[in-house]
């Protein structure tokens, strides 16, 4: 359980910024850098679970605090800015603002050369298109790769990390779907679910010509601190080799190792009271398990009207997943969501 393969979900990203003033004031500050290893974020985690849970900041200028969707994403990073494009490379960043469901701000460095540089705010960095830029250090909310994943001359964006402890990614020929998730404390807990948040990133700078790119990330909530590296590979299959390490803060009940979340609103075959011309609407068919005795299990989702838990024993489990398995148009019938494409995620 500490490493795992994460098929189609994910994200990862370095940076450098080449093009124009913006990305210029918004590159690293060299001044700042300190020295980094791989025990670095270990270390990091581990301090933090010694310490009391501090909430990260969420302090907000009022008008981006009660945006609504179609205006939070009206806040579009600006394409010719992004991270170590014209570098030769073949990956290039860009960077989520925060705001509307992203309020807490998350940090985001490059490391290079054993050295760990801050990577700094710049509201040039975004196109606003119905809203003033702000002034001061918002920071960022997250952040999401591309790579040349379906053809040589386009960067298509293959994964992201935003909100809470949620990434997801796509592999060739696929669009978003389903998310995972770093860790999860007690879900379908009656006290309610508590939510682990990225707080920080460490991006490594990507060798020319690099097919795969390692990300750190400190993890942290009111239970529990950790520490993950993610190497992703984009390609036919998007590939996330990742350790983690937990450092908890209290005795934890009830808790989830590489959980996903996917959207559910109903199948063909469960359509009671749903008044939809579609055939069907969901990111995930169904719960995909192959246990230790190469027993394979699956379990159709549904949407019960109440709460309902399934659960699943094994020991050295071989595989699971959240798995989309009708892969026809017809299927669904939306031809603006594309339900058919969306991809699914095991771990094995």
């Amino acid at each position: 359980m500490r490493r795992r393969e994460l098929l189609g979900t994910g994200v990862s990203l370095p940076l450098w910024s080449t093009l124009g003033r913006s990305a210029r004031a918004a590159a690293a500050d060299t001044a700042t850098s300190t020295p980094f290893d791989s025990d670095t974020v270990p270390a990091r985690a581990r301090s933090l679970a010694a310490q009391a849970y501090k909430p990260p900041d969420a302090t907000l200028p009022k008008e981006l605090t009660n945006l609504d969707y179609q205006q939070y994403r009206s806040i579009r990073f600006d394409k010719a800015h992004a991270l170590w494009l014209g570098q030769g490379g073949n990956f290039t960043a860009e960077f989520f603002h925060r705001g509307f469901l992203y309020k807490d701000r998350v940090d985001i460095f490059e490391v290079a050369n054993g050295q760990a540089t801050p990577i700094r705010y710049d509201p040039n960095l975004f196109v606003w298109e119905k809203l003033k830029p702000p002034t001061g250090d918002l920071g960022f909310a997250g952040f999401r790769l591309h790579y040349p994943l379906n053809r040589l001359d386009y960067f298509d964006e293959v994964c992201a990390f935003l909100g809470a402890s949620y990434f997801r990614a796509v592999a060739r020929g696929q669009g978003y779907g389903l998310s995972a998730r770093g860790l999860a404390i007690k879900t379908a807990d009656p006290s309610g679910e508590e939510f682990p948040l990225f707080r920080s990133f460490w991006l490594e700078r990507p060798a020319p010509g690099a097919d795969a790119i390692t990300v750190y990330a400190l993890l942290d909530s009111p239970s529990a601190a950790a520490a993950f590296r993610f190497v992703i590979r984009p390609g036919q299959a998007t590939i996330f080799d990742t350790d983690v390490v937990i450092y908890p803060r209290v005795d934890i009940s009830l808790s989830g190792l590489a959980p996903l979340t996917s959207m559910f609103f109903f199948g063909a075959n469960d359509r009671g009271n749903i008044d939809d011309w579609r055939a069907a609407v969901h990111d995930s068919g169904g719960l995909a398990l192959r246990t230790s005795h190469d027993e394979r299990i699956f379990r159709p989702l549904n949407n019960p009207r109440t709460l309902q838990i399934s659960t699943f024993s094994d020991v050295g489990p071989r595989g699971f997943g959240l798995m989309q398995r009708s892969r026809h148009l017809a299927d669904y019938q939306d031809l603006e969501a594309h339900y058919e494409k969306r991809p699914s995620f095991r771990s094995r």
